[in-house]
């Protein structure tokens, strides 16, 4: 392989803060004077605030032009990665998120919507809404779909509350305290099954890279209410005794979820319920194309299950009786709501556009070249000095993700895995993912490929991870002391934390650097 690397520097700007910016008088907007009629027939605005509401000084607001807002935000998004370069995430399959799909998310149809007002008026919505239903239902053989969750843990503890709900209606609540989770599935599921107040068994990875029958069979009793897992896990290793899985709860009792996080690979070629699942999630906002962010949201979590599970489902669902569709909110066995109203439109907007454009084929297509891609990268990948796969031994092939180890590097140079993600910055690289704590492998990194990316893309990501390798084993301290090339150097991991350093509004930044610069050490800091 002979990619050639660009020299890649980030713009470096100095630039402060938004409300630091700004000339007395500046504007982006001028309003025209009130007509004389208005004025007449309104009066003064100004008499229309309650005195006792009305500010005595004028807002810390900045001032400043148009032209003067679009460069900072633009030097902002210059100074940040982001999602602008190569990125290969890890468990999140992040794709291309169409600008038709964004551009019909926002228009007025969609983010003017109430969802208290008239069912009548919100036909269109509804229909896309159950449109989107009864392709998951294709995908998974499940009977019914609620879009409610707002994410993947929010859909794995709607997992929770219809399996205690399901238990409590059986009259077996008291008696099913356990849900049976593996160590490499994710965290979600024992959290959520922790908070939903069940006990949680955790099954360990043996030499096959996943958890034996008798492990299984060990944990599994009268007491058990569900099992809880992913598959293919984190690691890439996909389960081929998972129907036996199934079968051994479903006969004790139980019910299996399946956590269709890490879908992509697996598109069109497995149905849970085939699997003998009783319940799935798909993630939205990932797997059917709608932008991921990285503060929580937007996202859905679509939860479904079998016909037996969904009288149990959060209210309301979409319901369609041929001609019109409604919200059906006389569900008396509901174990309630996971979240306000009925789904983040938006982003089921976005899947659906998806998922039609990409029709049965084009899911295949994309299925099989994320399998692809993963394994073309492990061959170029296990070629670098330093890296290692998990779980050697285990022969089968990986899917969608393939988890690897820096632990050899790290012996051998001392540079560590998020020295190695810092220096991926400098070459235009966005820092790889390393995976879900705790770390079952040692320095950790877990690249993704999708079926987003061209072969030349992959082909600079493997050539920027050996050329680090290379930098580690030759002058360990440029790999130590990166990024070199960004806007930004390394955070200092103990500040990040700190309530004295960060600020969440700019009266708390200004006080706080008041307090900073006080020439007394003792100054008092109350409110932080």
């Amino acid at each position: 392989m002979n990619t050639k690397l660009r020299e890649y520097h980030a713009p470096v700007w100095s630039e402060p803060v938004i409300l630091e910016m700004g000339y007395p008088g500046r504007r982006g907007v001028l309003f025209s004077p009130v007509e004389d009629k208005v004025r007449a027939t309104v009066g003064d605005a100004a008499d229309l605030v309650p005195s006792s509401m009305r500010r005595v000084q004028k807002p810390a607001l900045p001032e400043l032009s148009e032209p003067e807002v679009l460069y900072h935000y633009l030097r902002l998004s210059q100074q940040t990665l982001g999602m602008m370069n190569i990125s290969l995430f890890g468990t999140c399959t992040m794709k291309y998120n169409a600008q038709i799909n964004e551009a019909m998310a926002w228009r007025s149809e969609v983010t003017h919507l109430h969802p208290y007002q008239d069912e009548d008026t919100m036909q269109g919505a509804l229909e896309i809404v159950h449109g989107m239903d009864k392709i998951l239902r294709e995908l998974s053989g499940m009977d019914q779909f609620v879009f409610q969750a707002g994410g993947g843990a929010d859909a794995a503890y709607t997992s929770c509350a219809v399996t205690r709900a399901y238990h409590a209606a059986r009259g077996e609540l008291a008696q099913r305290d356990e849900i049976i989770t593996t160590i490499q599935t994710h965290p979600s599921s024992a959290a959520t099954a922790a908070a939903a107040g069940f006990k949680v068994i955790t099954l360990m990875i043996e030499e096959n890279g996943y958890p034996s029958l008798e492990s299984l069979k060990a944990a599994v009793s009268n007491r058990t209410a569900a099992l809880m897992l992913n598959n293919p896990d984190d690691m890439g290793v996909y389960n081929p005794e998972i129907r036996e899985w199934t079968r051994i709860v479903r006969e004790a009792g139980g019910i299996s979820f399946y956590d269709h996080a890490n879908f992509n690979a697996a598109m069109t070629k497995i149905r849970a319920s085939e699997l003998g699942f009783d319940a799935c999630m798909f993630m939205l906002h990932k797997t059917f194309g709608a932008p991921k962010s990285g503060v929580g949201g937007p996202a859905v979590g679509a939860y479904g299950c079998s016909a037996a599970l969904a009288p149990y489902m959060p209210k309301p669902l979409v319901a369609f009786d041929g001609e019109r569709y409604s919200l059906d909110y006389d569900r008396p066995q509901s174990c309630g709501k996971i979240r306000e109203f009925w789904g983040n439109l938006p982003v089921i907007v976005k899947a659906y556009a998806w998922s039609r454009s990409m029709g049965a084929e084009g899911m295949a297509e994309a299925s099989d070249l994320s399998v692809l891609a993963n394994n073309y990268m492990e061959r170029g990948l296990l070629a670098i000095r330093g890296v290692t796969r998990s779980h050697p031994d285990a022969k089968s092939p990986r899917l969608e993700m393939t988890r690897y180890s820096l632990q050899q590097l790290k012996e051998d140079t001392g540079v560590d895995v998020h020295d190695v993600q810092n220096r991926m910055a400098d070459f235009g690289i966005d820092p790889m993912w390393t995976s879900h704590h705790p770390w079952l492998i040692p320095e950790p990194f877990t690249p993704e490929a999708g079926e987003m990316y061209g072969k030349e893309a992959l082909d600079t990501w493997i050539a920027v991870l050996a050329r680090i390798s290379e930098e580690a084993y030759s002058n360990p301290e440029i790999v130590k002391t990166a990024p070199h090339n960004q806007a930004v150097h390394r955070l200092k991991n103990a500040l990040i934390d700190s309530p004295e350093h960060w600020a969440m509004t700019w009266r708390a930044y200004q006080r706080k650097r008041k307090l900073e610069n006080s020439p007394l050490p003792s100054a008092p800091r109350n409110g932080h």
